[in-house]
């Protein structure tokens, strides 16, 4: 390699230049990490473009004992087939139970994996969400072990009734993922409202969710949980917290990552498309109904709140009261948004998709 003259090295000793390539080459570095805090408005129509399901598909799941109320869908694939949890609602609380496909459009429920139990800090609430499904998008939607283990989170308490009492997160484990087996429960909960480290958005009740694995440890942890929390003021937002076992975690941030300040913001899903991470959420009350949303980031922490039209909103007779709580996959180039519906068919799980399938 050409070395510069002593002549060119003097000159940039009399004139300074060193000391403003150096300070010009921090600034370059400092607004490339502004940036990636950021997402661009191109970046996130291309991803609207990318994820969206304009066409209804239908009602595809009623819990076979179609009185009761079904809820939150997690997917995965396991050996050539797709099972769902899902959550059950029947006068006294929330069990979680799994069904089967081979084709992602008929579902058959297999039974019960977390049950109802007497005098537990859960004993009423049980509202499972399976941990660790592989992020990528349009990639194989296994779950993933850790310490020989898989694993899931929990929406627990004690008291009877939709959502009733102070609600806390609980873990469950099992070493087979698809068969309608009891999961082994925690004797406490991960994280309460009730915790001295609670914030002014999750000090009264705590709802859904999701664990995934941050494989580039953008939070300096192994995983990452995203939870949708009431506090003061009485909305819901959406929050973090890490951990390096799966046992033991802690809150991220002082603030929540997604909210409005009023109503709903719930129910997250992580999918990674390229270096962006895509998280799908529903809204509620702060407009009226309850709709689809999504985010984006490039680090899981600094999210960019899409400003645009809903992903999916009330619009025919089974989903005219809400149409929330998202599951988004793309399988075969073909995108699968599974959400609750509430409307002439009860709460049901119902589904729409970027191209027409019917």
């Amino acid at each position: 390699m050409k070395q510069p003259s002593k002549n060119r090295i003097s000159l940039f000793m009399k004139y300074n230049i060193f000391p403003i390539l150096l300070l010009t080459l921090l600034s370059c570095v400092e607004t490339n990490k502004k940036s990636k805090k950021i997402v661009s408005d191109e970046v996130m129509r291309k991803t609207f473009e990318e994820i969206k399901t304009p066409y209804k598909y239908g009602v595809v799941f009623q819990h076979p004992d179609s009185t009761k109320m079904v809820d939150s869908p997690t997917i995965f694939r396991e050996n050539d087939l797709w099972y769902m949890t899902y959550i059950v609602f029947d006068g006294q609380g929330y069990e979680t139970w799994i069904a089967k496909s081979s084709d992602l459009l008929h579902w058959q429920s297999l039974g019960r994996i977390l049950s109802f139990t007497e005098d537990t800090w859960d004993a009423n609430q049980k509202a499972g969400y399976v941990a660790l499904v592989n992020t990528d998008w349009g990639g194989d939607y296994t779950v993933e072990k850790y310490d020989d283990n898989y694993w899931m989170t929990y929406l627990g308490g004690s008291k009877n009734g939709y959502e009733a009492g102070i609600l806390k997160i609980g873990l469950a484990n099992s070493k087979t993922l698809t068969k309608p087996r009891e999961w082994n429960t925690q004797h406490k909960p991960l994280l309460s409202p009730l915790d001295s480290e609670a914030r002014t958005f999750d000090n009264k009740t705590i709802y859904k969710s999701i664990v995934i694995k941050d494989k580039e440890k953008h939070t300096g942890h192994s995983f990452v949980m995203y939870y949708n929390a009431k506090g003061e003021g009485n909305y819901e937002s959406i929050g973090m917290a890490v951990s390096d076992d799966m046992k033991n975690w802690k809150r991220f941030k002082t603030d929540p990552v997604i909210t409005r300040g009023k109503g709903i913001c719930g129910d997250a899903q992580i999918a990674k498309i390229g270096d962006l991470y895509v998280m799908f959420y529903f809204g509620a009350f702060w407009k009226p109904g309850g709709f689809e949303r999504f985010a984006a980031s490039y680090d899981l922490i600094n999210w960019t709140d899409w400003q645009g039209e809903d992903l999916i909103a009330p619009s025919l007779a089974y989903d005219k009261t809400y149409a929330h709580k998202p599951w988004v996959i793309k399988w075969n180039g073909v995108v699968y948004h599974f959400y609750n519906a509430v409307g002439s068919e009860g709460r049901v799980i119902a589904l729409a998709t970027s191209i027409e399938l019917n």
